[in-house]
């Protein structure tokens, strides 16, 4: 392994000891009142070597909740719950930021209690997860002028929470087909007023969100996930180059911690050109097959990206499988791999705290001995 990912960084306001980023996964572990488990406590004190730990992604509020025992920032209870998980990463060395996710129209009254809010009255063309099974997605209700600002505030009340509750700042989830990408995408925008029609437009909501985030905690602890051209949960954006470029120009200078681009190795193109407008801390997180996690945790195609231009690279999968994933790639050791993907979302510490360390692995070997 070259020392470039090993090499210490500073971002935003915080200073790493090293570029791995620990990406943000969620995994159904909290409580049903989206109070952080115990479960979750141990799992981020394990993996406290990264370089930084972006948490699963947290509702701001409760109708932006999308799947059963997601976690939430909207009540003193979760607020508290999380100062656990913080102080149990901070105890072994580590540094969080929490994902504030807003699902959109990827929720379903008998989990949130409410009908989802969205751009516009679309339904998610496949079935949502609920506590009793997977349900047909429900219709929307097209979110009012109103809806919109409280919906901007709450992004910026959970900020503040998140800062309370020990995390160095927040990254806002404008990704993988929750709200904010909802709004970015033609597919799911169909609005006709100042937050529908050309990719200026369907901008705005994300850059308003994010622009109350920073002001509420400062700039320097806010982040922004985006990924561009990905189809997850029924995304279509349409011209996603000319949407892409306009909000990273639009917030080029706004002092933000970071830009995090998913998959930022699917179009090298569009890397590059973001990458040429974004001043500031790029992380990349790259496509990774099961190949790829077995060989080396997704080091290569890591180190590629950051030769790219990504000054620091998130890996998910890696991190999962491997508390000590940092320490396993500096040593040469072999990694864990991921043993089955639905054990991911199934509850309980298995297929979610049950992967050793090396150290662990070791006194297991002796004691079979």
């Amino acid at each position: 392994m070259t020392n470039s990912l090993l090499a210490p960084a500073r971002i935003g306001t915080f200073d790493l000891p090293n570029r791995l980023v620990m990406a943000p996964l969620t995994r159904n572990r909290a409580n049903a009142d989206g109070v952080p488990s115990d479960l979750m406590v141990r799992h981020y004190a394990d993996r406290a070597s990264a370089g930084l730990i972006i948490a699963e992604g947290t509702t701001p509020n409760a109708v932006g909740q999308t799947y059963p025992n997601i976690p939430g920032i909207h009540t003193d209870a979760q607020e508290a719950g999380w100062r656990r998980v913080t102080d149990a990463v901070r105890a072994r060395g580590g540094r969080m930021v929490l994902q504030l996710q807003h699902g959109g129209r990827n929720g379903h009254p008998d989990t949130s209690g409410h009908v989802p809010l969205a751009p516009s009255a679309l339904a998610l063309p496949e079935d949502v997860e609920t506590p009793s099974g997977p349900q047909p997605a429900p219709v929307p209700r097209e979110m009012t002028a109103e809806d919109i600002r409280t919906t901007v505030a709450d992004f910026a009340a959970a900020a503040r929470r998140a800062v309370a509750a020990g995390f160095e700042g927040v990254e806002v989830h404008g990704a993988n087909g929750q709200l904010l990408q909802q709004f970015l995408a033609e597919n799911t925008n169909h609005r006709t007023d100042a937050y529908g029609g050309g990719p200026e437009q369907r901008i705005r909501f994300a850059v308003e969100v994010v622009r109350a985030v920073a002001a509420a905690v400062g700039p320097g602890r806010t982040g922004l996930r985006i990924s561009p051209g990905v189809s997850v949960n029924g995304m279509d954006e349409g011209d996603t180059y000319a949407i892409y470029r306009a909000l990273v120009r639009e917030l080029a200078h706004d002092g933000l911690a970071y830009l995090h681009i998913v998959y930022a190795d699917r179009d090298p193109e569009l890397f590059a050109e973001l990458r040429r407008i974004w001043p500031g801390t790029l992380i990349g997180n790259p496509v990774l097959t099961r190949e790829d996690v077995a060989a080396d945790g997704g080091l290569r195609k890591g180190e590629r990206l950051h030769a790219a231009g990504a000054d620091l690279i998130a890996l998910g999968r890696g991190f999962l499988a491997n508390p000590d994933l940092v320490e396993r790639l500096r040593a040469g050791a072999p990694l864990n791999l991921v043993r089955d993907k639905y054990l991911m979302y199934t509850g309980g510490a298995t297929g979610y705290n049950d992967y050793p360390t090396l150290a662990q692995a070791a006194v297991s070997t002796r004691v079979a001995a």
